[in-house]
């Protein structure tokens, strides 16, 4: 399949599960639509972007370590993100990795995600925190700092700042996040 007919196909992807998935298997069984999927995901300024965005976040629920080989490319171009059905299934993807990186059992991600590729993933982080996004994005991204900061020492603290500071101008959803990420902070500093 070339990159033009995948791009087609995503046409026939919606917000059910049963379409994302029955598309995310198409490209785990196909590891060739990886690259292409990701040429389509990166077409920020394309509404099938956000498509092939929620295509790629099940493609790495189901099987995150398809996703190794393309950390260099994802993480550099994470930023570029931009339209709120794209950004969503993208900071998951964040998180995904961050949390298998951190996870207690043995993961293929830990020898993966080297230092560049977190520093990558704390920077989109923290621009999803500080700029006008929707809760979810800041939620993976609260989790995913909150977990990185464990090597990063200067994470925690600026987290704090920004999640003391927009406490009171979030939703009640953001609220409980921010206060359940503050109270695990605090509980390893103390």
């Amino acid at each position: 399949m070339t990159t033009d007919q995948l791009y087609q196909e995503l046409n026939y992807v919606n917000h059910s599960r049963e379409k994302r998935l029955h598309y995310a298997n198409l490209v785990i069984d196909n590891p060739d639509l990886i690259p292409k999927l990701m040429d389509i995901l990166f077409m920020v300024d394309d509404k099938i972007s956000c498509r092939a965005a929620w295509v790629f976040e099940f493609m790495c629920g189901e099987h995150l370590e398809a996703s190794i080989p393309y950390l260099d490319k994802f993480t550099s171009e994470i930023h570029k993100v931009h339209l709120d059905s794209a950004v969503r299934p993208v900071a998951k993807v964040c998180e995904y990795l961050v949390t298998a990186y951190y996870s207690k059992h043995h993961h293929k991600i830990k020898s993966a995600l080297v230092p560049k590729y977190k520093e990558r993933i704390v920077e989109a982080c923290f621009d999803w925190m500080i700029n006008d996004e929707k809760i979810a994005p800041k939620a993976y991204a609260m989790n995913a700092l909150f977990l990185l900061g464990q090597d990063y020492e200067w994470i925690h603290p600026e987290l704090v700042m920004i999640l003391e500071r927009d406490y009171q101008m979030q939703s009640s959803g953001f609220k409980a996040r921010a206060r359940h990420i503050l109270k695990k902070i605090k509980k390893n500093t103390s």
